[in-house]
């Protein structure tokens, strides 16, 4: 089993109702030892904002509507080699779009580290029963 990291350089474009779609630089990361996650690293004008959520939501959003609350992913309805991502904060909403080829790439990369359905070999439970005992 490789502990490969995988990180992907992508632009996804945020939606403004009546302006045009502003270009937010974004990564689109995943680590072995969180299997069931990835992790979008958005680069905006006011520095970072990281969302993590399942690798499934992102996979399940290629093809369908997947997920609710905080995160919706699913393909576009205007243009199907786009995907729509929603994300609801206390702070904000914002709807993103990007490409349908660049989130699959990603999440072929990161099959090809874990596979799906495996992701409970990669989880090392005794560390994570040190992190919820651990007193620091």
């Amino acid at each position: 089993m490789s502990n490969e990291s995988i990180t992907i350089t992508t632009t996804f474009h945020l939606l403004v109702p009546g302006v045009a779609p502003a270009p937010v630089e974004a990564e689109l990361h995943y680590e072995p030892e969180d299997p069931y996650a990835v992790a979008v690293l958005f680069h905006t004008g006011q520095g970072k904002v990281e969302w993590i959520f399942a690798r499934d939501l992102l996979a399940d959003g290629l093809l369908t509507s997947s997920g609710e609350g905080d995160i919706l992913v699913r393909p576009a309805a205007d243009d199907p080699e786009r995907v729509l991502v929603e994300l609801n904060a206390p702070t904000g909403f914002a709807i993103l779009s990007v490409e349908a080829e660049d989130v699959a790439e990603f999440l072929d990369l990161t099959y090809d580290v874990v596979q799906p359905g495996e992701e409970d070999l990669w989880i090392d439970f005794d560390r994570e029963l040190a992190k919820l005992v651990s007193t620091n």
